[in-house]
């Protein structure tokens, strides 16, 4: 079987199926812009395509976000076409559409079964665009107007798409009802042969301090620090955290940008924003046990999770990260908030502790309840770990479902182009 796959950062989530399909003898082809020049990666062979365009100044801002996939979308097809010059006809492509790349590709290979990365629908009712209304600053009567145009790049690729694949139940759901039977649940798994307790981890942080499994370690981590995923809450709870335990070390892993959301005003960083709202508040002895680490390698990130008393994960309901069922993997005593992608791979005082997302005292309640308790904590970590094992491995549960998903799809009637 020929295979073409599609992502802006290939592999992505790509990482692991991409070249398990090569293993498996089928041919696979990734078109991507992240690349200069063709290479192989794992038996899969990389081809670059330029994004050509530019944004235009002065657009309506609502259709910047569009006019970007457009772009994409109309370069990948260039790209395509030149594949289709050389003698490539994929019989599956695999595409995250949520850069737009896979817009047209129907258009070149109309017999090509294609398989979406569905992430997520936006969708407009009040648990998505007024859950946090401290940072919501939109008009509500024409947000809804504005999520539905952001819809677009969604809407289009459904026209054409033959299976999509998402890697929660939460975020499968946020899609409409006529995607809902072409969609398949699988995560992208973890590895939990790699992510482990280990007795013997060590973390170094500022000042060339170690820590170790005999400190009691909190851990805190966003891909960028920002509200969606609860950096403020857990930085307003920073001042009671280190005043009720003397002994904690506080370590915070993310970058300064943005992921999710809208930009922090006038310039600054959402970290430094927060950072200066409750220094004042901190003796300095007590903010030397505060560890920013920035963005990491993944095998500090690891030893990170392996020393952690208690990590804490705050999410708006939003795509649920990899961190945290990494954090189950490594064993570690979970506090999260209460949203619903949480609750899908966590179960309150089974796998984890639950609290209000804006709920700061509890959130500091049960934090100092949980350092307390080690039974709790360890039995916690053991529960937590083999959920991991049952439901998200990656060898032995999700990514033979994910190959079964694109055997299932290469048998398909594929769907032609609409006018």
């Amino acid at each position: 079987m020929k295979i073409l796959i599609i992502h802006q950062n290939f592999p992505g989530q790509y990482k692991h199926l991409a070249p398990a399909l090569a293993r498996l003898g089928h041919e696979v082809v990734a078109l991507t812009p992240k690349v200069d020049k063709p290479a192989t990666w794992n038996g899969v062979r990389v081809v670059p395509y330029r994004i050509r365009g530019a944004s235009t100044k002065g657009i309506h801002p609502w259709l910047q976000d569009f006019e970007t996939k457009l772009l994409r979308g109309t370069s990948c097809y260039q790209g395509a076409l030149a594949l289709r010059e050389d003698g490539f006809a994929p019989d599956v492509i695999l595409a995250h559409h949520g850069w737009g790349e896979s817009l047209f590709l129907k258009d070149v290979w109309p017999e090509a079964r294609l398989g979406l990365y569905c992430e997520l629908y936006h969708l407009t009712t009040g648990e998505f665009t007024r859950f946090d209304p401290e940072f919501d600053a939109r008009p509500p009567e024409t947000d809804r107007l504005r999520l539905r145009l952001k819809n677009l790049n969604n809407r289009l690729h459904e026209e054409v798409m033959d299976a999509g694949i998402s890697p929660t139940r939460f975020q499968a759901s946020t899609f409409p009802e006529s995607w809902q039977d072409r969609i398949t649940v699988a995560h992208d798994g973890i590895l939990t042969d790699q992510v482990k307790p280990d007795p013997d981890a060590r973390l170094e942080v500022t000042d060339g301090r170690v820590l170790t499994r005999e400190d009691e370690v909190v851990t805190f981590i966003n891909r960028n620090l920002e509200p969606y995923r609860g950096y403020h809450v857990f930085m307003r709870a920073l001042p009671d955290i280190l005043r009720r335990r003397p002994n904690a070390e506080v370590v915070l892993i993310g970058g300064d940008e943005v992921s999710y959301g809208a930009k922090a005003p006038d310039g600054k960083t959402w970290k430094q924003i927060f950072v200066d709202e409750v220094r004042g508040q901190i003796a300095d002895d007590d903010w030397r046990r505060v560890h920013f680490l920035g963005r990491v390698p993944y095998e500090r990130f690891l030893a990170m999770m392996q020393v952690s008393r208690v990590h804490v994960y705050l999410t708006y309901p939003f795509v649920l990260s990899w961190s945290l069922i990494e954090a189950m993997s490594a064993e570690c005593a979970i506090l999260a908030s209460d949203t619903r992608p949480v609750r899908e791979v966590l179960s309150e005082d089974e796998t984890g502790w639950m609290v209000d997302f804006f709920d700061r005292d509890a959130l500091v309640d049960r934090l100092c309840a949980l350092l307390d308790d080690p039974g709790t904590r360890a039995r916690l970590g053991r529960a937590a770990r083999a959920h991991v094992i049952e439901h998200y491995d990656l060898r032995t549960v999700c990514l033979p479902r994910q190959i079964a998903w694109v055997e299932e799809l290469a048998g398909m009637e594929p769907r032609a182009p609409r006018d």
